[in-house]
């Protein structure tokens, strides 16, 4: 009988990773990493990695949407992305560059299931290959795709807190290993080897000899924290450039108290041949006098990532994540906590590792007490660093120790002279502070500082931009007999969440109203003002022909002469008789589903927007608005994208309006707007009114 077939988690997971591993093998690719996006968010996880540590690809482990980095871009585009050498890269992802100073090629194509972008792939190749994607291996990448797209869609996958790493399958010795060892020993010099991760796996009797140290200290040992004259981020660059780009690398050491060693390392798919060879001289010590902080070399590219990052860091919200999935894995710690100073309060803006209890112990302090780490960093500019609960508990015998973290980095987050907030890492182990690390998580906290610093200043802005935009737009929409309404206002996803975009409905009688959309120009506090304007100026006309509305507010706007324009689309509904008389000003045209379907755009002859010709005139159509007829009143951010054709998205809305369409119509314009989202738009204000005619 033969065996059933595994279904549960750990069979699905090996699928995946045979489908992946099928992908990078089958197109001669040196690593690849798969991506996740789970369904209502705008952040890729890296759910698997083949080929590469985990260090390497720590500051991409989450990646958002809109991103300036090829998994994002892939995902935005649904198209494949390729950057076919390390100029290219720099020169289209100039940030990611820094942190990533090696030759490869690179490939990211975006993961879909039934039609939806659920992840993607990213794809590495040697420097040795050529400057284009092979058309081979495109067709490999797009099946790769596809099936990984096959597996997504059997379930929703739960996103791992840190990504598996799949271990290499390597191909069976061809000497024994006796055999394997007295050729290396018979070989000029000293040889070892390191796997894909650092660690020395084999070394022989020569090269123990030259590094002064046994096997017992240097196997499975990373190499510059066995040997603390290697402890040097330059060298730990070599082996990193060695493994990204497959090309041989070199340095020269220093082995106190003076003699030079020259290395020279071999990579492969599966790790690090090193050659180690005596020196006639090397680099030019530096002198005891002069010590030379020490940091890592992963620590030192996750703080570059992570100055650049947040630079483009917008809110609260954006600095905190940014510190979340970059300061975490660059220095190994297990818990973060970031708090700000608000009205002489500390309070919790945001947190990783710890749980909601634990932070509550820390929300609405007063500043002026001072027996607590945070506090006294936060009051008195200077970083506490407490290597285990029992160094803590000697300075701060007071403070109570429940959260189970054994160690503290207490950071200040100070700019021009004024505290701004706290970081606190914490680690689930004691761990001692070294004095470079100290002066490396220092510089960290200023650079959080300021950005945390700026976005505050944004999201102040922007609550008060928020604040307008919603006591401009209508509360509530009138109750109208016979008709059924469902609105929905949508900002963009950056800027200051402000704008012309408005709708609204005006009950004309008991079995008439008017519904009105509109957008007028720009993004700003002077869009949102003349947008109040012109709602105030449709009340005032609404009940006079639809037309006629349309002319006394394009006068009363050209009499102003605010400098900016505004497109309308007005509609009279008589219920009773079951008819719409629309006028538009320059506006998108409406979307028309009567009873039974199919949905159609409404030929509506437009007038130009307001604003601009005091004389303008605004012809009127006339259709059935019968019941069950559904009317969609929208702005252009819900079809309007760069290198979108208008026209074909207008027309492709019609039968989005069938596919959406649900028995209430409050989940049908949500899904309209979700649309929009899914297909990367939101370069503009979204707002959506649509209406039903019922019995009368």
């Amino acid at each position: 009988m033969p065996a059933a077939a595994d279904p549960g988690p750990a069979g699905w997971d090996r699928r995946i990773d045979g489908a992946l591993t099928g992908v990078v093998e089958l197109c001669g690719a040196s690593s690849g990493c798969l991506y996740l996006l789970p369904e209502g968010e705008e952040v890729l996880h890296l759910t698997v990695v083949r080929g590469l540590p985990a260090e390497f690809v720590a500051p991409w482990t989450r990646v958002a949407v809109t991103a300036p980095v090829p998994v994002a871009d892939a995902v935005r585009r649904r198209a494949l992305v390729w950057s076919g050498s390390q100029q290219d890269f720099a020169r289209e992802y100039p940030r990611s560059a820094v942190t990533m100073p090696y030759h490869f090629a690179l490939a990211a194509a975006p993961v879909e299931a039934d039609g939806v972008c659920v992840g993607a792939l990213l794809l590495l190749w040697p420097s040795a290959h050529p400057q284009y994607l092979r058309e081979a291996e495109r067709a490999v990448v797009t099946a790769g795709c596809a099936r990984l797209g096959e597996l997504l869609a059997e379930a929703a996958p739960a996103v791992p807190s840190r990504p598996r790493v799949l271990p290499l399958r390597l191909a069976a010795a061809k000497l024994p290993e006796t055999a394997a060892r007295a050729f290396a020993e018979r070989l000029p010099g000293g040889s070892c080897a390191m796997d894909l991760n650092g660690r020395i796996v084999f070394l022989t009797d020569t090269a123990c000899a030259l590094l002064g140290a046994g096997p017992e200290k240097l196997l499975g040992a990373l190499p510059w924290q066995a040997l603390p004259w290697l402890d040097d981020p330059a060298y730990e660059d070599r082996y990193r450039a060695a493994i990204i780009s497959r090309e041989p690398a070199a340095f020269t050491a220093m082995r106190p108290p003076d003699r030079w060693l020259a290395f020279r390392l071999y990579p492969s798919g599966d790790g690090i041949s090193v050659r180690i060879t005596p020196a006639a001289d090397g680099p030019e010590p530096v002198p005891p006098s002069r010590p030379v902080p020490v940091s890592r070399a992963g620590q030192i590219y996750q703080i570059m990532h992570l100055a650049a990052a947040l630079t483009e860091a917008v809110s609260v919200d954006d600095v905190v994540a940014l510190v979340a999935e970059q300061v975490l894995p660059a220095f190994g710690a297990d818990g973060l906590a970031l708090l700000t100073a608000e009205h002489g309060r500390l309070l919790v803006t945001g947190y990783r590792g710890y749980s909601a209890d634990a932070m509550a112990r820390f929300e609405d302090i007063p500043l002026k007490v001072r027996d607590t780490p945070t506090l006294r960093a936060l009051t008195t500019g200077i970083p506490g660093f407490y290597g285990s609960s029992a160094e803590l508990a000697e300075a701060y015998p007071d403070v109570p120790q429940v959260t189970g973290k054994q160690a503290w980095a207490v950071l200040p987050l100070i700019t021009s002279g004024r505290p701004v907030g706290c970081l606190l890492l914490a680690y689930d182990r004691p761990h001692p502070f070294a004095a470079d690390e100290r002066t490396v998580l220092t510089s960290l906290a200023g650079l959080i500082a300021q950005a945390l610093d700026r976005a505050h200043l944004y999201d102040t802005k922007n609550q008060l931009a928020h604040d307008l935009q919603q006591a401009l737009l209508p509360h509530t929409l009138p109750a109208v007999h016979g008709l059924q309404v469902a609105a929905h206002y949508l900002p963009t996803t950056r800027g200051m969440d402000v704008g012309g975009d408005f709708y609204d409905l005006i009950r004309l009688g008991p079995k008439a109203a008017a519904a009105v959309i509109g957008d007028v120009q720009g993004h700003s506090f002077p869009a949102a003002a003349l947008m109040g304007q012109v709602r105030t100026a449709v009340h005032a006309a609404a009940g006079a022909s639809p037309e006629e509305v349309l002319v006394r507010t394009n006068r009363l706007l050209c009499d102003l002469d605010p400098g900016l324009f505004t497109t309308c689309l007005y509609a009279h509904l008589d219920l009773a008789a079951g008819r719409a008389y629309l006028v538009s000003a320059g506006h998108p045209p409406p979307v028309l589903r009567p009873p039974g379907g199919p949905a159609r755009v409404l030929d509506i002859p437009p007038g130009p927007p307001m604003g601009i010709d005091p004389d303008a005139i605004y012809p009127i159509t006339e259709t059935a608005f019968e019941p069950g007829a559904l009317l969609l009143l929208y702005t252009d951010g819900l079809v309007e994208a760069p290198g979108t054709d208008l026209g074909r998205a207008i027309a492709a809305l019609a039968g989005q309006l069938d596919h959406s369409l649900s028995g209430d119509l409050e989940v049908t314009v949500r899904e309209l707007v979700a649309r929009a989202r899914r297909a990367g738009r939101r370069w503009d204000d979204i707002a959506t009114l649509l209406l039903q005619a019922g019995p009368a």
